[in-house]
Order: C-alpha cells, then structure tokens, then sequence
C-alpha cells in the first residue's frame, strides 16, 4: 500500500527466504526462493544483485554504475563510500512511445549512421529493415544532431530528408518506401521522437549529477563507468556521450558488462557467502530520492539538453 505513495517505502527491505511450494514453483521437495534485500522503493534487490556481480563495494578510486531500463539506478562508488538512486528514463530506449520503435529481433535497425546527408544502417539479422530498437534510436537521435538537423534544445530543423508528418509535426526519413520490401512503408524519426528521448536521457543525466553533486565531485574524475542492462550492453558509449546522456570521458573509461543482475541473482543463488555480502552491501549504500533534491527541477531542465 505504502510503495503507492511518497515517500515509497518498501513494505519489506530485508532479505526473504520462502517455501518455493508456497509460491507455485514445484522445483524439488523442500526449495526455497531467496529474495535478495531492497534498497528503497525503486532501488531494489535487482540493484543490490547488479552491484554484488560488478563488485562495487571493492571498488577503489570513483567508479559510476548503471542499470538502464525504464527505471535506471545508478550507483556512486567514492572511494569505498556507496550512494544509489532510480531514475525514471521511461521506455523510450526499448522502443516504446517511438514511432518506429521496436524490440531488438531481427530486421531492427541497430546501428546507424548519417554520412554526407545519405542514411547508413545495420539491422539485427541483416533482414530488411522493419523498425528501430533502443541502439538504433539512440544513434539516430545523435547522428542527427551532430549533422545539426536536430539542435540543441531539441528542434528539428529542415533539411532534405526532413518532411511533415500527417499530424504536422516535423518527422526524418530513415529509410524510404522507395528503399522497403515491397509493401512497406517508410521509417521515420519524428520530432516527438526527439522529445521522448529528452525526457529519457535527461532524467538518467540529472541522476548522474546529482550523484557527482552529492559526493562533491566532477564528473572528469570519473575513473570507470560500468553500463548494464540489455540496453546497455548494445548502445554506441561514443553516441550517448555526443546527446550528453553520459559524462563527457575517454572510451576506455567504458565497460559494458550486460545481464549484471541476472549474474548476481546466479551468485546468490550458489553461495550463502554471497548473499551475506548482498545483505551488507544493502545496509551500506546511500539512498537520494532523486525527486526530493532541492534543484531537481533546474538540473532536470538542463540535462534535456543535447550536447
């Protein structure tokens, strides 16, 4: 009842281990589901196994952790001291509320790129394009506005592939009908495309900065960026750099490590040694509710901005 209302406190924080039989899960005659603990409302057990599979709380020197997802955490390590939060990043980067957006199957453009005005792309599989996955919209949200078709504050200029769409609103072509199997019609990006994918990295930006401010520091002194997530794993670290959705660094500063809750989930699963570990990590990780910051508005406002 109380995860409904601010200030979202979770009902249980702790560590769970149920009767699997009580659930429905029919493994083996006496198995038990173990429930890593929460952190806070949104900052939850799949946080807690993401930071146990990455070993955050060994990490020396600044180290910044992302899970991204409709709600991304992000976790500070500052030398042995651990702050989290949960941004709401929508579901723009899976493809949703996104015209042509689509899940990562095969015939999804999942690398694009604009050179000397023509539109270059690979789609999963190398089928014939059908839509854009969350790399394929991340990339043309940057090509677009590196080639400044889309400025800085989000507009879409004109252009000769730009048109209006048939709700008068500005939309650029990625592929053309003439370019399509017979019978498809063409891809587009769209000006509220543009808008959703604002909101998206501008939120998961502002919780970055937030963190940075918290902790006093810059965001050069960065030393590692860990990116997890199915998202994650796949996106251009060069691109989201170029729209600002993360901290101006040298690449090498970027490890993209996937499934890294689904990995410490396995971890617990196998070692109690583990699972004592996620309890201690759980007790020591500060918690920001992003939405409470005193300047959350402001730097919300500014970290829509592309570049």
């Amino acid at each position: 009842d109380q995860l409904a209302r601010a200030p979202y406190v979770p009902g249980v924080a702790s560590a769970l281990d149920v009767n699997a039989s009580s659930l429905g899960l029919h493994l083996a005659p006496g198995a038990s589901v173990h429930l890593l603990p929460n952190i806070a409302g949104y900052v939850g057990a799949d946080h807690v196994a993401m930071m146990l599979a990455t070993g955050m709380a060994t990490k020396k020197g600044v180290v910044l952790a992302l899970d991204i997802g409709t709600n991304t955490e992000v976790c500070l390590a500052n030398h042995g001291r651990l702050t989290s939060l949960s941004c709401a990043s929508g579901p723009a980067f899976e493809g949703a509320h996104i015209k042509h957006g689509m899940r990562a199957a095969k015939g999804a453009i999942e690398r694009l790129r604009l050179i000397g005005g023509r539109v270059e792309y690979q789609t999963i599989g190398g089928a014939p394009p059908v839509g854009l996955c969350g790399s394929g919209i991340l990339d043309s949200l940057a090509q677009l506005y590196q080639a400044g078709v889309v400025s800085a504050n989000g507009r879409m200029r004109k252009h000769p592939l730009v048109r209006e769409d048939s709700k008068g609103g500005r939309e650029f072509v990625l592929v053309s009908e003439a370019e399509q199997v017979e019978g498809r019609a063409d891809i587009t990006f769209t000006q509220k495309d543009v808008r959703e994918l604002q909101l998206a990295k501008g939120a998961m930006r502002t919780g970055i900065d937030v963190l940075l401010k918290e902790n006093g520091l810059a965001a050069e002194k960065i030393e590692r960026v860990i990116i997890a997530g199915a998202f994650g794993t796949y996106i251009d670290v060069a691109n989201a750099m170029a729209i600002g959705m993360l901290p101006q660094l040298p690449l090498d500063r970027f490890r993209q490590v996937g499934n890294a809750a689904g990995m410490g989930a396995k971890l617990a699963l196998i070692s109690r040694t583990q699972r004592a570990e996620a309890q201690d990590l759980a007790r020591r990780v500060g918690y920001i509710e992003l939405a409470t910051v005193p300047e959350f508005t402001k730097t919300f406002t500014q970290a829509m901005y592309l570049g």
